[in-house]
């Protein structure tokens, strides 16, 4: 059984993966392409969504940030000319790998989501960026290979932090219930999340008899979930099923 969150070296070590898979997807590609599961961006949009919000994960950590910040502004180095793009990449992840090595993952800090410590941003910078290079692959046609570790993890970040999503996910207010239960079953590594929507409030709960039960390997539930697929099996009830997708994206 795979224990959440990770160990944080996990975190610092995938983020430079991850990213240099970005890189090299980016490299010599046509970056005015749409990219499919983002259809409103081209690939130099999504390569430089993904390099601006490391940046600024990374200047959140290095200043120690405790109050929500009045802007989300960084020094990015944008524009960048043609060809420019996977250096770039490689160089914020530099950066934000040079603040995680002195970092105390435990420091008490200012985050949005569940985890009020500094490692919810390396856990968030890297499924921020795992996901993204997920979308850059799929856009360049290039096979996508996903750790199943990482995508377990990935599938808990995900559940952990959308009841705290509302500010820029106001759909997930529509996740209300009577204490129904919907539970994400990975087929390959045995773990299973119950979510229960209440009344006034959802969010995991350590387990109980689900009323719909959606399955998958750990990285299509993390696909699902960000809305990379959406023809995952379920069993249960539709009703919820479909309440689910209509209004857990963030």
């Amino acid at each position: 059984m795979t224990v959440h969150p990770l160990p944080f070296a996990s975190y610092v070590d995938a983020i430079e993966t991850e990213t240099a898979l970005f890189a090299e997807a980016v490299d010599g590609a046509d970056l005015e392409a749409t990219v499919p599961s983002c259809p409103d961006w081209t690939l130099a949009h999504l390569a430089e969504h993904v390099g601006m919000v490391q940046r600024w994960f990374t200047k959140l950590l290095a200043e120690d940030t405790q109050e929500r910040p009045a802007s989300r502004e960084v020094e990015t180095g944008l524009p960048l000319e043609p060809g420019q793009h996977p250096a770039w990449l490689l160089t914020g992840a530099a950066k934000a790998r040079a603040v995680l090595d002195e970092l105390d993952p435990n420091r008490p800090m200012w985050t949005w989501g569940a985890d009020g410590r500094a490692q919810f941003w390396a856990r968030r910078m890297l499924f921020e960026t795992l996901v993204h290079r997920w979308d850059a692959e799929l856009t360049v046609g290039k096979e996508s290979v996903v750790d199943t570790t990482l995508a377990a993890d990935g599938v808990d970040e995900y559940l952990v932090n959308m009841p705290h999503s509302w500010i820029f996910a106001p759909k997930t207010a529509n996740l209300r219930g009577k204490g129904e239960v919907i539970a994400f079953h990975s087929t390959d590594t045995g773990e299973e999340w119950h979510v229960q929507l209440r009344e006034d409030s959802f969010g995991l709960i350590p387990g109980g008899l689900p009323d719909a039960t959606v399955k998958g390997t750990a990285v299509e539930l993390l696909l699902f979930l960000v809305r990379r697929t959406t023809d995952l099996p379920y069993v249960g009830s539709r009703e919820l099923y479909e309440l689910w997708t209509a209004n857990s994206d963030f």
